[in-house]
């Protein structure tokens, strides 16, 4: 065996000894570890937290977690700077539950005009004040309705995109008006990201009735009772009362009788 022959089988048999090493499949990449705490200062990150000014006075603050669901947060910011959230109720809170809002229509059946998103189930659990999107019985459907939960809810889990939770003005949640519809429904009065720096948006203030007092009612009670009314001559001669007496000379007999003289 010459030397090149040599040489072409040394090249064969590493060529040969490596190819298991190179079919090989690569080592697997561990998913990302996804934490269920969240940062409950909304000056942190104020473009991931959400602002939500109610009917009833309150201001929600809501902590969006773009590594649990970032489409779904994306969208919501979306909607939320352009304003869509405005004006919406919250048409279907159901007491020791959930409230839930982002309808127009605010029948349930409503949405915004960009599509819908694909699901992003995640195993963050459904504590109290998590966020979540609504949708139909498909995974595929949620677009602009989401639901705060008022108690813990772990069925819900990997079945709702959960995208946050709320993290200031929990309370204000809790004093949503409860129906499906509610008959007097609480609304966003405005929503917006911290980062925008908007002033929160307060309901206009309740006019009171004008009272009625014991002395207004009683100054105001002469007047209409003590008011002259016009009496027809039929009806004042059925209530003329017979003189008692004897009409006095040079006076007529209804003024001795007593009757009042016609207006």
């Amino acid at each position: 065996m010459n030397r090149r022959t040599l040489y072409s089988a040394l090249c064969v048999a590493l060529v040969c000894g490596a190819a298991p090493a190179l079919a090989k499949d690569p080592p697997p990449v561990a998913p990302p570890v996804l934490s269920a705490a969240v940062d409950n200062d909304p000056t942190h990150d104020p473009d991931n937290v959400l602002l939500l000014d109610l009917s009833n006075g309150g201001r929600v603050a809501i902590r969006l977690v773009p590594a649990w669901a970032p489409q779904h947060v994306e969208r919501i910011k979306t909607l939320a700077k352009s304003g869509f959230y405005n004006g919406i109720i919250f048409h279907r809170v159901i007491d020791g539950f959930m409230a839930q809002t982002g309808d127009p229509t605010g029948t349930g059946q409503g949405g915004s005009q960009l599509p819908d998103l694909k699901a992003e189930f995640n195993a963050m659990p459904h504590v109290r004040g998590t966020v979540s999107m609504a949708r139909t019985d498909q995974p595929d459907t949620a677009n602009s309705q989401f639901f705060i939960v008022f108690y813990p809810r772990f069925a819900l889990d990997r079945k709702y995109t959960n995208f946050g939770r709320v993290i200031a003005g929990m309370n204000h949640v809790d004093a949503v008006q409860r129906g499906e519809p509610p008959s007097n429904p609480t609304k966003i009065l405005q929503a917006s990201l911290a980062s925008e720096n908007k002033p929160q948006l307060l309901p206009p203030p309740v006019s009171a009735a004008p009272s009625l007092t014991a002395s207004g009612l009683s100054g105001a009670a002469p007047s209409l009772l003590d008011a002259p009314r016009p009496v027809s001559p039929a009806a004042a001669a059925k209530t003329a009362r017979p003189a008692a007496k004897p009409a006095t000379a040079g006076r007529p007999a209804a003024i001795a009788a007593g009757a009042k003289p016609k207006p």
